[in-house]
């Protein structure tokens, strides 16, 4: 069985909590922004998690190999 747990910078991080991963890295231009270049890992709860390139996708692999990949079913089209 896939854990569904994945560690993400110190922390132990349950798969079912996550909503969405970025795509791409924050960028607002402010000049103290302390998240600029790292990407956000969306929670349940109205929560965040902000990592780097490699832990993003460290759990968007531990995310397909918990649920599936959806690129694998290629003969089944949604519409």
């Amino acid at each position: 069985m896939v854990s569904p747990i994945v560690k993400v910078d110190d922390k132990h991080l349950p798969l079912y909590r996550v909503v969405w991963v970025a795509d791409l890295p924050h960028f607002c231009g402010e000049e103290d922004c302390q998240r600029e270049g790292y990407y956000e890992i969306r929670l349940d709860v109205e929560d965040s998690i902000w990592t780097s390139s490699a832990e993003r996708d460290e759990v968007l692999e531990a995310l397909n190999r918990w649920c599936g990949d959806p690129r694998e079913d290629s003969d089944e089209r949604p519409f």
